[in-house]
Order: structure tokens, then C-alpha cells, then sequence
């Protein structure tokens, strides 16, 4: 049965620049006819996977790492006595090579997305096949400065080559199995999935840019203040953005493998990290720590998707001495309470709310603990069903 976790938030993140684009100015988008902020996805997705890491619901060895330097990785993990560290990085370049993944100056062609379970399933088969790894070794480089060319497919033999190609069938790592990957030159390794993060956007109209001139003095000379000795400015905004995510709880334990357990924990870390985590640019400036003032979490069963972005087509105003979270909150609502009535299947829903709150919004919850319990309580639930 297809059943969906999703989750509509709202967030009033004071003066900052969490994510900005190549000119170092915040990141936006037009919609409804006007200049909205944008966050991008990636970033609140990094942020979401840094998270993981530090709250420790899920342990190391179920998490992946998106490098450019597996070989480095997978070199850690052969030990052995008398190996070199040389001896164990050649090694395992050789292993990537054998799977189409070549090292070329120290680094893999592009960003790979492996779970460290496979980084460990790939270490375990070099260690249990150290002597052919180090026959089949390349010749070190001959130091008239010409530097190795890396092969396409390294000279590896075929049993060991479909060894290696078996130790990428699968990772149980959740953030892989929550966000996907895609390996270039090896397709057939490509992960979908199984939660879709739409980039945030504010709920109203941004009417100019703001910057910050800053000047910096020198603390040995700081009566020297004919001329600073150091300027610039910055650009910053502060908004009021509504965050999206839908979540195939069915397409997470297929990339789990059924794995119940790791499907509830993973969850867990998913639903906390979506609270907490946010995006870190410029926060050493801004210090903007602002969590959501609304977080609406819904699961339903056989139904589509429903994104409430449209709720902010026509961009919501300020009240006259109030802010944008409270119309916010009301046109979420609206469109909610729309959906809701013309296409059916409103789900199990569960919210707490800061500004005002509306029946539509489901169970109202007391603390952030509470409603993730209830919510993965729902969802797995909805997945028996």
C-alpha cells in the first residue's frame, strides 16, 4: 500500500543569509507575479544529513558519505600488519577502479554517494584478496614528474571484479535510501528517492534588498581611524518561508531492504532533523537560530501528493502592527481546509502551532517530542495496513 508522511511548515527566520547564490546574495525565486526568498533544497538536505550524524538516533554504520575521496575511506579500513599507508590507498584505488570509479590526482571524477556499508563490504573483499590486490598494483609513479594515468577499468580479475560490482547491490544507509544518488558510470547502482524536499519559499513578497556596510578597525591602532582597514558589505534578508517535504514511506523500506527497525529509527532522525536543521550560511554573522513557529505533519494512504505552496500565490501582508507567521497560518489553512474538501482524503494529521491554529491542521501536539512519536507511530502503522 503507497503511504505518504508529509510534512508543511512554517518558519520566520530573522535577518540573515543562510543560502546565497554566486554574487553572495540571498537566494530567490518569483511567484504569484513577485520576488519571494528561496532556500534551496540541498541546503536545508546537507543540513538534514549533518544532523543525522550529531543526534546519533541512527549509529555511524548506517549513514553514507558523499566524497570525492572513497578511496581515502575505504584505505582506513584495511588494516593490517606491515601494510603501508601507500600500500593501502593504492589498493584502494584499485578496488574503485575495478568498479568503474577511477582515482585521478587524489580524487574520484565527481561526488559518489556510498553508504559505509558498502565502503566496508568493498575494504572487506581487498583485504581477503591483499595478494592479488598487490600484484595487480600499478607500477609507482616513475618521478620524472608524469603522473599515473587512471584507467578506465582496472586489471582486476573477473571474479573479483563481480565481487566488487555485489558490494555496491544495496546500502542500508538511511540518508541514501531517504535522499538517492546517482553514479554516473554506474547506473544500474543508482539509488530513487524517497522523499521529495521542495525549496522553501517566503509566504510574502520581499520589497527591496538589504545590505550591511561593514568596517573593521585594527586593534594595535585603533586612534587610526582616518580611513578603515577593512570594508565590504553584505546582503541579508529576513522572511517568513513555508517548507514542504513528502515522504514514500513503502519506497524508504524498499531502500531499506524491510528493515523495520532502521524504517522507524530512520524516521525518527528524519522528523527531528526536519525541525532542527537548517541551512548555515553566514550564520557566524547573523546568528538567525529560529525554529518553526508551525509544523504540520499528515500521513495519508493511496492518495498524491499535496503540496500547499499554492496557499501563498497571492502573497500574504503583514498585519498592521503584526508580523507574517499569523496570515500565514490562516492562508495554510485555507488551502488546506480546500484541498482537503475537493480532492478528499484529509489523513491523519498532527500539529503544534505558535500563531493561531485551525481544526484543519489535525490533533494539536504540546511539545516536538510528542508529535514525532505520534507520527511515527502513524506511519508505521500506515504501512501495515
Amino acid at each position: 500500500m503507497k503511504a505518504l508522511l508529509e510534512l508543511h511548515y512554517l518558519q520566520n527566520f530573522a535577518p540573515s543569509n543562510l543560502n546565497r547564490d554566486d554574487t553572495g546574495s540571498p537566494k530567490d525565486a518569483f511567484f504569484g507575479g513577485s520576488r519571494r526568498l528561496r532556500i534551496s533544497s540541498q541546503s536545508f538536505k546537507r543540513a538534514m544529513r549533518q544532523d543525522f550524524a550529531a543526534r546519533q538516533i541512527l549509529s555511524t554504520a548506517e549513514l553514507g558519505q558523499r566524497t570525492k575521496r572513497a578511496h581515502e575511506a575505504i584505505a582506513g579500513l584495511l588494516e593490517g600488519e606491515g601494510r603501508t599507508p601507500e600500500q593501502r590507498l593504492a589498493a584502494a584505488e584499485l578496488a574503485l577502479g575495478g568498479l568503474g570509479l577511477p582515482v585521478k590526482d587524489g580524487k574520484n571524477q565527481y561526488l559518489l554517494f556510498l553508504g559505509r556499508d558498502e565502503l566496508q563490504r568493498v575494504a572487506d573483499i581487498v583485504n581477503a584478496n591483499w595478494a592479488e590486490f598487490q600484484a595487480a598494483a600499478p607500477e609507482p609513479d616513475s618521478g620524472d614528474g608524469k603522473k599515473k594515468k587512471a584507467s578506465k577499468k582496472a586489471a582486476l580479475s573477473g571474479d573479483l571484479g563481480k565481487q566488487l560490482a555485489g558490494a555496491l547491490n544495496g546500502s542500508k544507509a538511511v540518508d541514501v535510501a531517504l535522499f538517492g544518488r546517482m553514479l554516473a558510470d554506474l547506473p544500474d547502482k543508482n539509488a530513487d528517492a524517497a522523499a521529495q524536499v521542495a525549496h522553501p519559499i517566503s509566504t510574502h513578497a520581499l520589497r527591496e534588498r538589504q545590505y550591511d556596510f561593514y568596517t573593521a578597525v585594527d586593534d594595535l591602532k585603533p586612534q587610526d581611524n582616518a580611513g578603515a582597514d577593512m570594508l565590504g558589505t553584505v546582503e541579508f534578508a529576513s522572511a517568513t518561508v513555508y517548507r514542504y517535504a513528502c515522504l514514500d514511506l513503502a519506497k524508504l523500506l524498499e531502500n531499506l531492504q524491510g528493515d523495520r527497525d532502521l524504517l522507524a529509527r530512520g524516521l525518527r532522525a528524519f522528523l527531528y532533523a526536519s525541525v532542527f536543521a537548517a541551512p548555515t550560511g553566514k550564520q557566524n554573522t547573523f546568528a538567525a537560530h529560529n525554529l518553526p513557529g508551525l509544523m504540520v505533519q499528515v500521513v495519508r494512504r493511496d492518495t498524491s501528493p499535496r503540496n500547499l505552496a499554492n496557499a501563498f500565490e497571492r502573497g500574504v501582508q503583514a498585519e498592521r502592527g503584526g508580523g507574517y507567521l499569523k496570515p500565514s497560518t490562516e492562508a495554510l489553512a485555507g488551502e488546506m481546509r480546500w484541498q482537503n474538501s475537493v480532492f478528499g482524503d484529509a489523513g491523519s494529521a498532527r500539529h503544534i502551532a505558535r500563531e493561531g491554529t485551525d481544526e484543519v491542521f489535525g490533533q494539536p501536539m504540546e511539545t516536538v517530542d510528542a508529535l514525532i512519536d505520534a507520527t511515527v507511530a502513524e506511519a508505521m502503522s500506515a504501512l501495515e495496513a
